[in-house]
């Protein structure tokens, strides 16, 4: 079988499988005689994808991805089954180059020193703001005199 090309990766064509199904909502009688609704899965033990783009892969597709192992991309956008199949295929590749693409690494920085002195500036600042709003202290007068 041919590999197909899709978002970067020549994939054999036994890695995916289609469905088409009846789509829901409106539509006419054409909706209950036509199975326009595209249902695309991707087998990734049978994908041949490298161990870090499959695991990328794997966090991406999040919930489309099914116990079996398969990334299920369902479609019903269009009237059509071509343009949903097209759709499907297109979202898959959009996955696809997201995986491959490795992501870039966070370089953990600290706070410049006089980032930490306006910051303390700024809270004592507040407080002094806060401390004027309080009633003052009256002294006692005397009750019985």
């Amino acid at each position: 079988m041919p590999d197909l090309h899709i978002g970067g990766h020549d994939l054999p064509e036994s890695a995916l499988a289609w469905k088409f199904v009846h789509a829901s909502g409106p539509g006419g009688q054409n909706v209950n005689k036509v199975a326009t609704a595209v249902e695309c899965r991707l087998r990734l033990d049978g994908a041949k994808l490298q161990a870090d783009v499959r695991r990328r892969l794997e966090k991406l597709a999040g919930k489309r991805l099914n116990a079996a192992g398969e990334v299920v991309i369902f479609v019903d956008s269009f009237r059509t089954q071509m343009r949903n199949r097209q759709a499907a295929l297109d979202r898959l590749a959009a996955l696809l180059q997201r995986a491959a693409s490795t992501p870039k690494p966070r370089i953990p920085t600290n706070p410049p020193p006089r980032a930490k002195v306006r910051r303390r500036e700024d809270k004592q600042r507040r407080s002094e703001v806060k401390e004027r709003r309080r009633a003052p202290d009256l002294p006692e007068r005397d009750q019985g005199q």
